[in-house]
């Protein structure tokens, strides 16, 4: 159990999110579900930190059970803020949580959260207008100047966040029309981790299994058979014999 914690750890500092998210899922998974309350809430702090660093959504109903619900407070406003989009709610969550993040040792992480809300906030505005300037962008973004809000949006779209296109000179950004997700390949990627996921836990599970000595791999030839049936007949009429021996007997 504390290999998996640790070495999730270990590969979550190392931005290796994906390795990261599958140790902390491992290490759940091989908790026992009715006691170690305390281990398995710092397990979930950790994996809901890297799944909201991967981009994911956290279950809701992990932040209303019972077990969770006090000790994962301060994540579910960063799950929301980083939804939403939400910059000034992220700054207000993270400086109102700090001492319980410094203590939890998730803070350093969740300080790598900072760009995931940028990309939200940045993917709803391209979304939400065709044509937008730099200034209003500035001031959603709560950015220093408008040139800083241009940058953003131009690593976005160099980056393939958002389907837009950057104009310098009248400093507004002109949003493509919306692509059909299914006609690309994502839908095929994201079945593709999902099935190596499952395939991955099936290997887990069989290795964990016990089975019996592998005694019926032993192949019985056709001779031995017949001596088996034979050895069998004979002593079955054995004990035919001695039942009729013990019947003569006792009249």
């Amino acid at each position: 159990l504390f290999f998996h914690l640790f070495s999730g750890r270990v590969k979550a500092i190392e931005a290796d999110y994906c390795l990261a998210e599958n140790h902390f899922r491992l290490a759940l998974r091989k908790c026992p579900q009715h006691t170690a309350a305390g281990f398995r809430r710092s397990v979930q702090k950790f994996l809901i930190t890297v799944e909201l660093l991967l981009g994911d959504s956290p279950q809701r109903q992990i932040f209303r059970q019972e077990i969770f619900k006090k000790a994962l407070m301060p994540y579910k406003g960063l799950a929301q803020a980083v939804r939403i989009g939400g910059l000034d709610m992220f700054d207000e969550t993270l400086e109102k949580h700090k001492c319980t993040f410094a203590k939890d040792q998730t803070l350093a992480l969740i300080i790598r959260l900072r760009p995931n809300v940028v990309k939200t906030a940045v993917r709803r505005i391209a979304l939400a207008y065709s044509c937008i300037n730099f200034t209003d962008i500035e001031h959603m973004l709560g950015l220093s100047n408008a040139l800083d809000a241009e940058y953003v949006m131009a690593k976005a779209v160099e980056e393939g966040l958002i389907d837009a296109e950057v104009n310098h000179e009248k400093g507004f950004l002109q949003s493509r029309e919306v692509y059909d997700l299914y006609a690309t390949t994502e839908p095929q990627n994201q079945f593709h981790t999902r099935i190596n996921f499952c395939l991955e836990l099936y290997n887990q599970a069989m290795k964990a299994m016990r089975f019996p000595p592998k005694s019926y791999n032993s192949v019985e030839t056709a001779e031995e058979k017949r001596e088996r049936e034979q050895q069998e007949l004979e002593f079955a009429k054995e004990l035919a014999e001695e039942d009729d021996e013990d019947d003569e007997d006792e009249y």
